[in-house]
Order: C-alpha cells, then structure tokens, then sequence
C-alpha cells in the first residue's frame, strides 16, 4: 500500500509537469490559432518558424548567446567547484552559501542590479552585448557549481593524490585525473546554463540591447501582438527545445552507466 501511494504521488506530480507541455507539442502539429478544438493536423507551424526571417534571426541569436554564457559559466562554475573542493573546510562553506545566494535570489533582483552596476555605475552601454552575456554567466555559473560538486564528492581522492607522488604535476592532475572523473556533472551544468540562458526573461529584459530579443523577451512581446501565426510558430519552437532537452539530458546521463557496464564486461573477461 506504501508502494503504491509513493508511486501515486510521483505519477501525479509528473502528469501535472508534462501533460501542459505535451498539450502545446499537440497543438503545435494543428492549423488551430488557439487552445481548443483541433479541426485537422498540420505542419503548418513548423513551416512558418522555419521561414520566417524574424524568427530565425530570433533563434540563432538566442542559441549563441546561450552556448557563449554557458561555456563561460562551465569553465567559472568548475574551477569553483573544484577550488572550493580542495580548499579548508571553512573556506568551502563559506563559497558554497555565497554560492546558494543567486540561486535563491529572485531573477529581477539579479537583473535589475546589474543593470544599475553594469550601464550607470561602470556606463558600460546597453547597445553591446556586453550586460546581456555577464549576466547570462552570473545567472548560469552557481548551477554548475552545484553540478560539479556532488561528481567530486563521489571521486577517488586517492587517485589525484597518486598521481601527485608519482611525478605529475597538479595541471596535468587536474586535466587526466579530476576533470574526465567529474565530465558528466560538467556536462549536465553546461546542458543546465544552456536552458537557463535560453528560459531567462528577467535579466535579458534589463541588460540586452534594445535591437535584440531573446526566446523568452521575444515570446513575451508576441503574446502581446496580434500576429496569429508567429504565437502558433512559438509552439513548434517550444516543442522542439523540449525535444532537444529531453535528448541531450538522455544522452549525458546514460553515457556514464554505458562505460560502467563496458567496463564490467571487460573486467570480466
């Protein structure tokens, strides 16, 4: 009966995460301008996304400034992991709750504050990409900390420190030991800021350019519009990032059990 009302829970908790989701991924295959009746299926959304010159500009700018921040807040939010990892004990909780503060911050606060320090104290101006890419990698870096712990957490110390006594150099440690021991947890931060970059509204509101629109600023000012097609478009587009999500997630976290059975077979044999 426990079993069963654990499993309960948890298959409710996620048909309420993904039915609204698989809805739109519904929708977005249908020649229907709003949520309601579906007349016939069609792949006229797809087409209209695809070209609509708006719209891919939309898109392409949005997915570099995604993977630049991202690789920016992967390289800071590792080599603060693994400082912090290796530092005193009350040096790393010291960064760890300073790490906890703009992952519970409100994203306006981040936003609006950068906004205040970035343009009118240090007047760096709102015309470069400038605020809009600093506060993509504050916004993204803490969650690849958080990812990268747990993976050092769970790592041999031994091995780094062997390989210390055996002549090795700390650079070359880090780069042959540490780093392909924790690449999964990287990975999933780099998977995890690309999708913070891609969902903020808050901080690119405040710190872009007034000529460019991310995913998000430029979802919200169509909801605003009365252009039909380009709302219906932003359905394929938001059934395809899930889509692109769910793969790539799959792909981080099956490939680490992959070369764990790999290398029980071998053992094996």
């Amino acid at each position: 009966m426990k079993k069963f009302i654990k499993y309960s829970i948890i298959c409710i908790v996620l048909l309420f995460m993904y039915i609204p989701i698989l809805l739109l991924a519904v929708y977005s295959f249908t020649d229907a301008a709003n949520i309601g009746p579906i007349h016939a299926f069609s792949l006229h959304n797809y087409i209209t996304l695809f070209t609509t010159p708006e719209l891919i500009s939309m898109i392409i700018g949005s997915v570099v400034l995604a993977l630049g921040s991202a690789a920016i807040a992967t390289v800071l939010g590792t080599t603060g992991a693994i400082g912090a990892f290796y530092s005193k004990k009350k040096i790393n909780r010291g960064i760890s709750v300073l790490n906890q503060v703009p992952v519970v911050n409100a994203d306006v606060v981040t936003g609006f504050s950068l906004c205040i320090l970035l343009v009118v104290v240090l007047g760096v101006s709102k015309d470069t990409y400038i605020p809009l890419v600093v506060g993509h990698v504050i916004l993204s870096a803490p969650f690849v900390y958080l990812a990268v712990v747990p993976k050092l957490k769970q790592m041999d110390p031994s091995l780094y420190e062997a390989a210390l006594d055996l002549g090795a150099t700390p650079a070359y440690a880090l780069f042959k030991i540490i780093i392909p021991q924790i690449a999964s947890g990287i990975g999933s931060g780099f998977i995890m800021a690309v999708t913070l970059s891609l969902d903020d509204y808050f901080v690119a509101t405040y710190t872009k350019p007034a000529t460019f629109d991310t995913i998000s600023t430029y979802v919200v000012n169509a909801t605003k519009g009365s252009q039909t097609d380009i709302k219906t478009a932003l359905w394929a587009l938001s059934t395809i990032i899930f889509v692109l999500v769910i793969i790539v997630e799959a792909a981080v976290n099956l490939a680490p059990a992959k070369k764990a059975v790999s290398k029980e077979a071998g053992a094996d044999e």
